[in-house]
C-alpha cells in the first residue's frame, strides 16, 4: 500500500539496496566491523551451509567478508556525501547571493574542479598515510565543487522570482530569505543530487581502496577485496565476481533511487502546472 503509485525506479532501487544493505548491516554487527576469522586449512572451500559462498584464500567466509566490506564502503560513501552536501550547500547559497564572498566561493570552486580525486587522495596519503579519514576527505573535496554549482544554479532560479523581491521589500535580509524561501524550494533538487552522488561516492571509495589509498588492512572493503582477489580471476573467478557484483548492485540501487526520487518529487510541480489557466 505504501509503495502504490511510487515510481518503478524508486521501488527497484529500494529493493536492491534493502537486499544488499540489510544483510551487510547484520554481518557488520555480527563481526563487530572486523574481518571474519582466518582459517587457512579451510581456504577455497566450496559453498556449503556453513559458508554459503565458500571461503577466500585466507579461509575467511566470503559472504561475511564481502557483506562487512559493503557496509564499510557504504558508510564511508554516505558520510562523505553528507559532509559534501552540507558544506557545498552552504557555500553554494553564499555564491548565489553574489558579492565579493560569492565571487571568492565560485573562484575556489573552479579551482577545486581542476583537481581529480585520485590526485587529492594521493596527496593526503603522502601527508598522513592510507586511512579512511584521508579517503573521506578526498571524496568530500571532490564532491563539494559540484554541490556548490548545483546549489547556486538552483538558488539563482528562485532568487529572481517576484515573491523574493517582495520578501526583501518587507525587510527580510539575505540570510532570512535564503532560509525561509530559497532552501525549502531547492531541497528536492539537493535530495536527488545527494542520492545519485552516493553511487559516485561508492565507485570512488572502491577505486581508492583498490589502489591502496583507503583504509589499511584488515578492515574489510570492497575495493581491497577486488584488489586482493584479482590474481584468482582465472582459477577462482567467483572470488572476483562476488565483490564486483556487490559494487554494481550498490551503484545501480542508488542510481535507481535517485531517478525515482526525482520523478516522485517532480509530481507536485507537474500538478501545479496543470492547474494553471
Amino acid at each position: 500500500m505504501i509503495l502504490r503509485g511510487a515510481p518503478k525506479s524508486l521501488i527497484a532501487g529500494s529493493v536492491l539496496l534493502l537486499g544488499c544493505l540489510f544483510p551487510a548491516t547484520m554481518a557488520w554487527i555480527w563481526h563487530g566491523g572486523h574481518a571474519p576469522f582466518i582459517d587457512i586449512p579451510n581456504r577455497y572451500a566450496p559453498p556449503s551451509l556453513a559458508h554459503p559462498l565458500g571461503t577466500d584464500p585466507f579461509g575467511r567466509d566470503l559472504a561475511s567478508y564481502v557483506l562487512t566490506g559493503a557496509f564499510n564502503t557504504t558508510a564511508i560513501a554516505l558520510l562523505s556525501v553528507v559532509l559534501a552536501t552540507v558544506i557545498g550547500t552552504i557555500l553554494g547559497l553564499v555564491g548565489a547571493n553574489g558579492g565579493k564572498r560569492g565571487w571568492a566561493v565560485m573562484s575556489a570552486t573552479d579551482l577545486g574542479l581542476a583537481f581529480p580525486p585520485i590526485l587529492i587522495a594521493a596527496m593526503l596519503v603522502t601527508a598522513q598515510g592510507a586511512s579512511a579519514t584521508g579517503e573521506i576527505l578526498a571524496i568530500v573535496l571532490f564532491g563539494i565543487p559540484a554541490q556548490i554549482r548545483i546549489t547556486k544554479q538552483a538558488a539563482q532560479s528562485i532568487l529572481v522570482l517576484d515573491y523574493i523581491s517582495a520578501a526583501r521589500m518587507a525587510g527580510f535580509g539575505s540570510v532570512a530569505v535564503t532560509i525561509r524561501h530559497v532552501l525549502p524550494n531547492i531541497a528536492p533538487i539537493l535530495i536527488v543530487h545527494a542520492s545519485t552522488s552516493l553511487a559516485l561516492a561508492i565507485l570512488s571509495e572502491a577505486g581508492l581502496s583498490y589502489l591502496g589509498l583507503g583504509a589499511p588492512p584488515p578492515q574489510p572493503d570492497l575495493g581491497r577485496a577486488l584488489a586482493s582477489y584479482q590474481i584468482h580471476i582465472f582459477d577462482h573467478p567467483f572470488l572476483v565476481a562476488v565483490p564486483g557484483v556487490t559494487v554494481m548492485v550498490l551503484v545501480l540501487g542508488f542510481n535507481l533511487l535517485g531517478d525515482g526520487l526525482r520523478d516522485l518529487l517532480e509530481r507536485p510541480f507537474a500538478r501545479n502546472e496543470e492547474r494553471l489557466p
